[in-house]
């Protein structure tokens, strides 16, 4: 669990405990005037100021049932090991209950992956009649479609996961897969968002423009209306699911939030970082600087960074040399800003393999760039995973108009195991 997220949720755990037990404001009491102090004597410069408090048993305890919450009730038993109290005792055996009841889930190799790209926040300019709406209607969701698809799996009991909790390499340096341990009824789930790049063509079309870190160390959009007014708020995924996670820690496994697949000719989060495209941008550097802010604070919070190619490149069909090039240009142009990652989301779901287990040339290429944990699409099934010597792979499942249309006509339907269509599709989408 993340320090955003406790404190947010820490917040909210202490308001009602800790209002009750508020002392009534004094007269005086409130902030100082310059030069003044509410103490009836102010420190001599030979007094030292005082220490810091840390944080007080109510806050720990509050801390522990957030990480308990989380599904990590040893990191939640750790926050209150020195606290000696009823409140304490009563934590602990709560905590120390929902340990022993948590269940190791059966089968690792049967964990879903749904997908998503930007979300349509005003639908009068995307699905506008122009050269772009088909595509946006095709591959896109609204934020109302998925605030509500959130919420269907929320109520469904899935809970998400990284996917480094459930496979990893072991003391042999194989791939193995690892234990989950989660309430009856709970189900892990993976989500990714592929180009969160926020790319040039969307100008003006009703999406977020840009990722933009907060003073609290949030990361939030920026969003433009239609009558040029500039907000700053949750209107793509990443920023939604960490409200919504900030809102119910128990959807989040450990502080668990989702995959993030980067591109690199546009830049990532929205700034113009790519020196192959806008080496004359006297923005070039600090762009840099803000995207790689960006990326740990994401990375902080519970996100995974993933390579999604740095010119989209389909990587099962591309020449052997521009696949090269492109891996090299994105290690070069990329990589610095999101830090190390062994994760490869393919674009277009241009996986180098079908069933058969990875060999070759290509997948060579793809282990000596770092790459490990590989993710392709396939929307016909709930779950498909593989694991190999090396590598752990696992299929996605398009969350988008697409797929909508086929679970409606009844073509090989898997959305139903996760939501119903009919109940999250936004009335605006044509």
């Amino acid at each position: 669990m993340k320090r955003r997220l406790l404190a947010g949720a820490v917040a909210t755990v202490l308001a009602g405990s800790l209002a009750a037990c508020s002392p009534e404001p004094r007269p005086n009491d409130g902030p100082n005037r310059p030069g003044e102090s509410n103490s009836s004597s102010a420190p001599t410069e030979t007094e030292s100021p005082e220490e810091p408090a840390g944080p007080t048993d109510e806050e720990l305890i509050a801390r522990a049932s957030v990480l308990a919450q989380g599904y990590d009730y040893k990191a939640a038993l750790a926050e209150i090991k020195d606290v000696s109290s009823p409140e304490a005792d009563a934590a602990r055996t709560e905590i120390e209950s929902a340990k022993a009841a948590a269940k190791v889930w059966p089968t690792p190799n049967q964990i879903p992956h749904l997908f998503f790209h930007s979300l349509v926040v005003d639908t009068d300019r995307a699905f506008d009649g122009d050269d772009r709406q088909q595509g946006y209607l095709d591959y896109m969701v609204t934020l109302t479609e998925f605030n509500a698809i959130l919420d269907e799996l929320y109520a469904r009991d899935y809970v998400l996961v990284n996917p480094k909790y459930f496979a990893g390499l072991n003391k042999e340096k194989k791939m193995a897969y690892r234990d989950i341990k989660l309430p009856e009824g709970k189900k892990p789930l993976v989500i990714s968002v592929d180009d969160m790049s926020y790319y040039e063509y969307m100008d003006g079309d009703g999406f977020a423009t840009k990722s933009v870190l907060t003073e609290d160390g949030s990361v939030l959009n920026e969003y433009t209306t239609a009558d040029g007014e500039v907000k700053i708020g949750a209107y793509d995924v990443q920023a939604v699911v960490d409200e919504f996670v900030d809102e119910h820690p128990d959807f989040s496994y450990r502080g668990s939030k989702g995959i993030l697949a980067l591109t690199g000719y546009n830049g990532v989060f929205g700034y113009r970082t790519s020196d192959r495209e806008y080496g004359d941008s006297p923005t070039l550097e600090s762009d840099k600087a803000e995207a790689t802010k960006i990326a740990d604070a994401l990375k902080e919070d519970g996100w995974v960074m993933a390579s999604h190619s740095w010119g989209h490149r389909s990587m099962g069909t591309v020449p052997m040399d521009k696949m090269k090039f492109d891996l090299n240009l994105w290690d070069r142009e990329v990589r610095p800003i999101l830090g190390k990652t062994d994760q490869f989301i393919y674009a277009f779901g241009g996986d180098i393999s079908g069933v058969p287990p990875y060999s070759g040339p290509r997948y060579e290429l793809l282990r000596e760039h770092g790459f490990r944990f590989f993710y392709g699409v396939d929307g016909t099934t709930t779950a498909w995973m593989q694991q190999g010597a090396g590598y752990q792979r696992q299929m996605r499942i398009n969350i988008d108009g697409l797929q909508f249309a086929k679970e409606l006509k009844g073509d090989r339907p898997v959305l139903s195991t996760f939501f119903d269509v009919k109940t999250v599709m936004d009335p605006a989408r044509p």
